[in-house]
């Protein structure tokens, strides 16, 4: 994809990232890097006898930490973004061991910055699982440059 600079975010701009599907290595090796080794992402007995999911979920920190990715590896920001500002996040159901996420993107605010080379964008990033169910949506604010002269 072509580098999206800030005067390309147009009001019906959106983006449909590619997918990635959720492995039981992907749970487990996140949430002992982080340090979320609690039963209800690492005791499998527990998981399905003791909570509502009665299987393995991802904990949102990883399905959004994967939306991210999916929305890096589109290569639209690549030579435009400057910096990831700030996300307001709600997670919307959960995300199994084996689903597949998808991430459809969408201007959701453009403003400029006291500084001419550059401006902010915000992104409505609707997360979604293979059956399109919404899993998680994130506003996601970035500083992108502006095109270069």
């Amino acid at each position: 994809m072509n580098i999206q600079w800030w005067e390309d975010y147009e009001a019906d701009w959106t983006l449909n990232t590619g997918r990635r599907t959720v492995t039981e290595f992907d749970i487990l090796s996140f949430v002992t890097l982080v340090g979320m080794n609690e039963a209800l992402f690492m005791d499998a007995e527990y998981i399905a006898k003791d909570t509502p999911f009665g299987r393995r979920i991802a904990p949102g920190a990883l399905v959004f930490s994967y939306a991210e990715g999916l929305v890096i590896q589109t290569g639209h920001l690549n030579g435009s973004a400057i910096a990831f500002l700030g996300s307001e996040m709600k997670m919307q159901g959960p995300v199994y061991l084996g689903d597949t996420i998808q991430v459809t993107v969408a201007l959701a605010d453009k403003r400029e910055t006291s500084k001419p080379d550059r401006g902010l964008v915000t992104t409505r990033n609707r997360v979604t699982n293979q059956s399109g169910q919404p899993v998680l949506e994130y506003l996601a604010t970035r500083m992108l440059r502006r095109r270069p002269r």
